[in-house]
């Protein structure tokens, strides 16, 4: 038969409210009596069906988009995309959404929890696309349930949703390889996030299996814009730096300035050097030359944090999980 909250507060030594925050996932207790109460709770064959049931569909789920410099989040139909995702799924399980911004340079973190902790949300999923282990970690000492997604920290126990980033990259250095028969180059950000790292991680692995060593790879570092990756490499170009004979982006803005910035200069895609991005943006399909890229699900991966956030509110275990999303190939004209 199955323990109860009373029996396993007089086993642990705490309060039975303490294991009714505990195993409601509700705000009060630290995160490590958290686990210690449900690791306690799953031994003893607790029922964590009935807190499914008593919390399944009711409250908010507050989505925070943190925003450390908006060098990338500036672009905004990608993360319109994710949000998208977000709600439908909310609406589609019974919650609310609830949407809030977080400028790292101009907004106090302490009256965003503060906020967050009054408002009720049953679960928090933070877009974390520019945001450090530091500030991700003030997150989780909120004690609510949260989803970290488009990142993702090895030293931190956060769930997270995000890209393949790494698989992506790896397919597009294929392509250009067994297609071009010459070894890429890389246009990097000049900005970085953990997305472009293990893109970069990609990159290097394609590179060495076709035998080719990464030291002899072109490496341009880039504004992660289309006017300033364009201006970026109108200066590599017009001082004469060394090319290489085609090209894998960080991501699509930064493959459409370089595709402009060559054909300023009279060098021709892909005839002369072919170009692939990364993120299938609408602008990719009305340059011209059309970029090959890498399409993300950013639908389903706003999906998944929800389902996956869902998941925690409902059945508190102390397990987190990583997800990563796979990308595919779109084939058009600049590659």
């Amino acid at each position: 038969m199955s323990v109860t909250a009373k029996e396993l507060a007089r086993q642990l030594g705490v309060s039975p409210a303490a294991v009714s925050m505990a195993l409601n996932n509700k705000p009060g207790v630290s995160t490590a009596t958290r686990a210690r109460i449900v690791r306690a709770a799953e031994a003893a064959g607790y029922d964590f069906s009935r807190q499914s049931a008593k919390t399944a569909g009711h409250g908010d789920i507050c989505c925070v988009i943190y925003r450390a410099n908006n060098a990338i989040l500036n672009y905004s139909p990608i993360f319109t995309e994710l949000t998208d995702g977000i709600e439908q799924g909310c609406r589609d399980n019974g919650y609310h959404l609830r949407t809030l911004q977080l400028y790292e340079q101009t907004d106090d973190f302490a009256r965003i929890a503060e906020e967050l902790r009054g408002s009720g949300c049953s679960g928090i999923i933070l877009l974390g696309t520019e945001i450090s282990s530091e500030v991700c970690r003030k997150f989780l000492h909120l004690n609510i349930p949260m989803v970290l997604l488009d990142s993702y920290f090895e030293t931190i126990d956060c769930s997270s949703i995000l890209i393949n980033n790494a698989q992506g990259a790896y397919l597009a250095t294929n392509y250009l390889i067994d297609n071009y028969h010459c070894q890429p180059g890389h246009l990097k950000s000049s900005y970085s996030i953990q997305n472009f790292f293990e893109r970069d991680v990609g990159f290097k692995r394609a590179v060495r299996e076709h035998g080719m060593s990464v030291g002899n790879s072109v490496i341009h570092e880039l504004s992660p814009t289309i006017e300033g990756a364009m201006r970026d490499m109108l200066d590599l170009i017009d001082t004469h730096a060394a090319l290489a004979g085609c090209y894998f982006a960080d991501n699509d803005l930064i493959a459409i300035g370089v595709i402009k910035a060559l054909q300023a200069r009279h060098i021709r895609v892909p005839e002369d050097i072919p170009v692939i991005g990364f993120d299938n943006i609408r602008e990719g399909q009305i340059v011209e030359p059309a970029l090959t890229t890498i399409d993300i699900p950013r639908l389903f991966m706003g999906q998944t944090a929800v389902r996956q956030l869902i998941r925690q509110i409902s059945y508190p275990v102390p397990h987190t999980v990583k997800t990563e999303i796979s990308t595919s190939i779109v084939s058009r004209d600049s590659a």
